[in-house]
């Protein structure tokens, strides 16, 4: 297995730049803006955002399966047994999904400030309108809408639909689906939108 390509660094302070020419200098700006788009907004990026989602329901649907037989009534020893069983694999699935969901955060945000001193260094004209990837934005967006919306919807729903029924248990359950989608949608939104801007901004204010 190939070692993980590490993020290219910030560029270099004014005193410390050596580059031959201009030309060198904006095609060592191109790599550098081009990979960190791609950090960001990248396929494999949106896998990873995908990824750690569908770990985050899959620790909470473990834990619910404890929830729902509690909220119904009280499960004999052989299912509350069970229960327990799922609910500690549950939190083995949702602690390091929630660890890595933080850190894939952190590590955009480092991406983002070194996109920005990169693409402050100089301006290029076809290398700056790469840094609005609008299909990329937009699939991010549209993603991301979509969990915001089913999260709202659920979160009405759920409770709607299985409150009567004495199903607490499958209502708390249903929540933490709704909260989870909710979050990460919005995550998602704000960092196609946040992107966006940024790049209009940076391209933009070079007109």
């Amino acid at each position: 297995m190939s070692p993980r390509i590490p993020l290219p660094p910030p560029p270099p302070p004014a005193e410390l730049r050596s580059w031959p020419d201009r030309d060198a200098r904006l095609a060592d700006r191109a790599l550098a803006l081009d990979e960190l788009n791609r950090r960001l907004l990248g396929g494999g990026r949106l896998a990873l955002f995908l990824l750690w989602f569908f770990l985050l329901e899959l620790g909470w649907g473990l834990i619910g399966v404890l929830l729902t037989s509690l909220g119904r009534s009280v499960p004999d020893p052989i299912t509350l047994l069970i229960g327990l069983f799922t609910v500690l694999i549950g939190i083995g699935v949702l602690v390091p999904a929630v660890w890595l969901t933080v850190r894939s955060l952190r590590r955009d945000r480092i991406v983002r400030e070194r996109l920005v001193l990169w693409a402050a260094l100089d301006r290029h004209g076809p290398t700056d309108a790469r840094l609005r990837a609008p299909v990329l934005s937009v699939c991010w967006l549209l993603l991301s809408f979509a969990m915001c919306g089913l999260g709202l919807w659920l979160g009405f729903a759920v409770p709607a639909g299985t409150g009567r029924d004495g199903g607490y248990g499958l209502v708390a359950y249903g929540m933490g689906v709704a909260l989870i989608l909710w979050i990460t949608g919005l995550t998602g939104l704000v960092k196609a939108v946040g992107h966006y801007r940024l790049a209009v901004r940076l391209t933009g204010s070079r007109r």
